[in-house]
């Protein structure tokens, strides 16, 4: 225990030199460029890796800086920000390790350790590392899914647009797969924007559609429904052959509404009706 309790205040002493050796040799082993801000900060990072590996060696097993859990998780939130993939962070541990476990022996032999002893640091190397890699995945999983749910909003606003044409018309054109989510975001975020526009007359364009199912058709007839109670009367058009298949075959039934082949024969319409 003295030879460990001589390498860890070694390991203390001289943390801020061995990090930037640590850190000169592992990217020596990359096959690739690291950015000096990158750099930089795994520098500041693996002084305090050094020294908290000081204070691990001859302390409790399992316990990990906070400040490398910290990097970790700030690593995997900017390659999901960048839109980068996670396993351009996760190739560099290979390598890492490689420098890791050269250094450890380069040690031991210097300060004469056992087995045992060689075997527990590398023991408590591994696995900050490998808490490093868990913590680095779980952040940019976390960060990529809010970024996926923020850009599905962005896109079902801008994929449920209402269009005015003329006074007392409008037309809401639906576009690609329309599913669940987007079928309730019309009910509760595009339905009541719907009155604010003073329309007589909404055009639901199913041109764009490129698959319906029962659960959705449902959520249109109660859009038709709830539009009908407020004074809006709603034309239906662009259902192609194949869309109106489908809607038989699910055992869905267009025969309430009022339809047209497409938007010019709708305003044609409605402009009779004027």
């Amino acid at each position: 225990m003295e030879s460990t309790l001589t390498v860890a205040n070694y390991l203390k002493e001289n943390a801020e030199l061995l990090a930037n050796k640590i850190v000169d040799d592992i990217i020596k082993k990359f096959g690739f460029q690291v950015s000096e801000e990158d750099i930089d900060q795994a520098r500041k990072m693996y002084v305090d890796f050094f020294t908290f590996l000081s204070e691990s060696i001859n302390g409790e097993e399992g316990s990990v800086p906070e400040k490398l859990l910290t990097w970790s998780r700030e690593n995997g939130e900017k390659t999901a920000a960048e839109h980068q993939q996670i396993s351009e962070i996760l190739v560099r541990y290979p390598d890492t390790r490689i420098v890791f476990a050269d250094f450890i022996m380069e040690i031991s032999l210097e300060h004469g350790l056992h087995t045992e002893e060689v075997v527990l640091i590398l023991k408590r190397v591994h696995h900050m590392l490998d808490v490093s890699i868990n913590e680095t995945v779980f952040a940019f999983e976390r960060r990529s899914k809010e970024i996926l749910s923020k850009t599905k909003k962005e896109l079902r606003e801008l994929s449920t647009p209402i269009v005015p044409i003329q006074d007392g018309l409008a037309v809401l054109p639906l576009i690609g797969a329309f599913d669940i989510e987007r079928a309730d975001h019309l009910m509760n975020h595009v339905l009541p924007k719907i009155p604010e526009l003073n329309i007589e007359y909404l055009i639901m364009d199913f041109s764009g559609i490129v698959t319906i199912d029962t659960e959705v058709a449902s959520y249109i007839f109660n859009v038709y429904r709830v539009l009908g109670l407020l004074g809006i009367q709603v034309i239906v058009t662009g259902i192609r052959s194949e869309l109106a298949i489908r809607a038989v075959a699910e055992g869905i039934n267009f025969s309430s509404l009022k339809t047209y082949a497409n938007v010019k024969q709708a305003i044609d319409s409605f402009k009779q009706i004027g």
